[in-house]
């Protein structure tokens, strides 16, 4: 009987930066925090027809949950399987915080950061590598940023629970283009006020 490999694929994303893949169905994604304490930016498509993507009240709603974890599924906007966690060492993960970008910074932190690079940034210069555009991105995932949810729904972006090494992984349950902005934050705790890099892991469908 002929053994036949599952290739594996890993690359390191630097700080700030933006990274794309195709994940084919049955594949895994892994996420490795390297330093602990960054948070990644997460958009999910369906490989063959982009108008299918990730849509956080259709997650949202079918976890009953705010926060992903081990067993969660992205679910699309049709309300189908895009991704499911199938492992996680972090144990929760946002899906309200959004992605940072000049104007939010600008009303949050002042004028002054109006030039500071951001997710948004990074979103548009590897989507248009897929012909997306500014009306393709959505409601982000922001994997590993701590973003406590209050009884009367107050939110607050507060220093993660991360840590250097922790991972999580991604089982595709359909073939997906992934979107990540390796968050360039430097205004509030969600990158520990200091960027670093990030590791992805994709291996493929078993034979």
């Amino acid at each position: 009987m002929t053994t036949v490999e599952t290739p594996v694929k890993t690359v390191e994303v630097p700080a700030r930066a933006a990274w794309s893949a195709i994940v084919r169905a049955g594949g895994t994604l892994t996420i490795t925090d390297l330093h602990g304490n960054q948070a990644v930016d997460f958009l999910v498509y369906d490989a063959h027809d982009t108008s299918v993507r990730y849509s956080a009240p259709d997650t949202i709603q079918a976890q009953g949950n705010l926060f992903l974890t081990t067993g969660s599924v992205l679910m699309s906007n049709e309300h189908t399987p895009l991704m499911t966690v199938t492992d996680d060492e972090v144990g929760r993960h946002d899906t309200v915080g959004g992605a940072c970008s000049k104007e939010s910074n600008t009303l949050r932190y002042g004028h002054h950061t109006w030039s500071q690079h951001a997710c948004v940034d990074n979103f548009l210069a590897e989507g248009a590598k897929y012909g997306l555009g500014k009306r393709d991105l959505v409601s982000n995932i922001n994997w590993y940023m701590n973003v406590p949810v209050e009884q009367d729904g107050t939110l607050g972006i507060v220093d993660g629970i991360s840590a250097p090494g922790l991972k999580l992984t991604l089982r595709a349950d359909r073939d997906v283009l992934v979107l990540v902005s390796n968050c360039p934050q430097i205004n509030n705790p969600c990158n520990g006020f200091d960027p670093t890099a990030v590791e992805m892991t994709i291996t493929g469908a078993p034979a």
